[in-house]
């Protein structure tokens, strides 16, 4: 059995976890297992570089954040694009599967990488494919690796930020990752205590965010901690055509939607306003328990499909238990935070604000 392995698009904390479970499962439950890892995801995988791995690559790599093989992101929408060259991305990896005589590939990715996966699929390459972002929004599973790493480094940082936001009685914005969905910011919100939580799912209302602040001064508390997502948007702007609004970021003189609603903020009150942005911090270290566990699961799960030989699924995890999700019903398909949810009613029960 030769199995392929890559992992694609952003980094998490527990890619090395997740490989590590399907070798070690798949070493052993089967006899006679050789495992390729392309080298930089998909890129390896059309340019033919890779490393045969042996066990003792995946031994220690429990706790160790990032990926040993490396990762790179590789645009969906570009993958059938032929290049000026000549290259034609889809056939090379077609051909570097064949020429190697891969049993199966097994991908790690976020939403991009899967809805590569399923074209791969589709080409008639077999695959399995588990869950990877630190947005948890990919459609089909409850949760994601990596995302519980990083709401505890979202929680930490927004922790860090009361003392010096109560010391000095200023309004304190933290920007979470997250373009298009905010369950990151939100759950990191809600953990840490945050005041004020702005999702790209809920546009705010400026005014409503401002009023959200000068209520809890008037109660006698002199900060405020606005959890807001890298997407966060207006409801002036979530009104713009989609080319519209990208033009309008183009030009926006800030350098972060953060900056514009800190900007603003401090026009409409008065008060001081500072911005703090974890960035990348939120991928990286260590994975916590929660996701080495989980991952420890998905691999497992992945290395019984490849010896079943169930392919064109991605493994996840439903009400706490293992599931097998076809591809074609995950593949472009992106989990959004329900502004209609019980989640929001609950946070919004105790007093957070979401603009709207």
């Amino acid at each position: 059995m030769r199995v392929g392995l890559l992992t694609s698009g952003g980094d998490c904390q527990s890619l090395n976890a997740t490989m590590r479970g399907v070798a070690k499962a798949l070493y052993n439950n089967m006899k006679d297992v050789e495992i390729i890892g392309f080298l930089e995801g998909y890129k390896g995988l059309m340019h033919e570089d890779y490393k045969v791995m042996k066990p003792i690559d995946f031994s220690g790599i429990l706790t160790e954040g990032g990926t040993i093989i490396g990762t790179s992101r590789q645009p969906f929408k570009l993958m059938r694009v032929i290049g000026a060259d000549g290259f034609d991305k889809v056939e090379a990896m077609k051909k570097t599967y064949r020429r190697l005589n891969l049993d199966c590939l097994v991908i790690l990715g976020g939403n991009g990488s899967q809805k590569t996966a399923n074209l791969l699929r589709e080409e008639g390459l077999n695959i399995v494919s588990l869950p990877k972002t630190i947005d948890n929004d990919l459609w089909g599973t409850d949760m994601t690796f990596g995302f519980q790493s990083a709401v505890n480094i979202a929680s930490e940082a927004i922790d860090c930020i009361h003392t010096t936001a109560a010391s000095h009685g200023r309004v304190f914005i933290v920007e979470v990752m997250g373009h298009k969905v905010g369950w990151l910011t939100l759950h990191a919100g809600m953990a840490s205590g945050a005041d004020i939580i702005l999702l790209p799912e809920i546009p705010y209302d400026i005014n409503k965010v401002v009023a959200a602040i000068e209520k809890r001064t008037k109660e006698g508390k002199r900060f405020s901690i606005l959890a807001v997502a890298e997407g966060a948007i207006s409801k002036e702007d979530a009104q713009l055509s989609k080319k519209e609004y990208k033009a309008k970021v183009a030009t926006r003189p800030y350098p972060s939607v953060s900056y514009e609603i800190g900007k603003r903020i401090e026009e409409k009150t008065g008060q001081e306003i500072r911005v703090t942005i974890p960035g990348h911090t939120q991928r990286g270290g260590s994975p916590c328990p929660y996701d080495r566990v989980l991952s420890t699961r998905f691999g497992s799960e992945a290395a019984v499909m490849i010896k079943e030989g169930d392919y064109g699924k991605m493994v996840g995890i439903r009400n706490n238990e293992i599931v097998r999700i076809p591809l074609q019903d995950v593949a472009g398909k992106l989990k959004m935070v329900d502004p209609k949810s019980s989640i929001i009613r609950e946070a919004k029960a105790i007093g957070i604000s979401f603009g709207d």
